[in-house]
């Protein structure tokens, strides 16, 4: 009952005082995920980040439910998507009562700008995390730039650039090319 206690206030607590979705969370989940709770490795993260934006849904909410059932079943996986997606919940429905009254006043605009620069950074963060974990090898920076190329100049779905990721780290590593300590 204690882990499920822990998988629910931890996972809200992230939900809470996270903005702008799930790379914008990942610096949060490190910390209580991995260096508090020691409830996933890095690795095991940034692999649920992976099969979270491949599946249908929200990346912070599949994060949760991965780890949540790794740690109790499926109950873990319930509790823990219930912790995140709890303080949205309440907090959208508090947002969506008022937001008729005070969205033209130039304070709530201001606030909503500046909270957007804090998401960017939140991002930035993220993004320099995932880049130190993964691109470690000039094979992998090779894997990352096509990637990158890709999904600048085409339409091609995040679904079909995760896989064909996954495919080409695969065919690198059988050929001795990508390599990870």
């Amino acid at each position: 009952m204690k882990l499920l206690w822990q998988l629910y206030t931890a996972w809200f607590k992230m939900g809470l005082f996270t903005f702008g979705g799930g790379y914008a969370m990942l610096p949060m989940i490190e910390r209580e995920a991995i260096e508090k709770y020691h409830w996933a490795t890095e690795e095991e993260i940034m692999d649920y980040y992976a099969i979270g934006q491949c599946t249908p849904g929200i990346i912070a909410v599949n994060t949760a439910t991965f780890v949540g059932y790794y740690q109790k079943g499926v109950i873990g996986g319930i509790v823990a998507t219930l912790g995140v997606v709890s303080p949205s919940l309440v907090i959208i429905t508090l947002i969506a009562s008022l937001v008729s009254n005070f969205a033209e006043l130039a304070v709530v605009q201001h606030a909503l700008k500046g909270i957007n620069v804090a998401v960017c950074m939140l991002m930035i963060y993220a993004i320099a995390g995932l880049w130190k974990k993964s691109v470690k090898n000039i094979a992998a920076f090779c894997v990352f730039a096509l990637a990158f190329l890709l999904s600048l100049f085409t339409d091609l779905s995040t679904v079909y650039l995760v896989i064909l990721s996954g495919v080409l780290g695969v065919i690198l590593s059988k050929a001795g090319w990508m390599k990870y300590d």
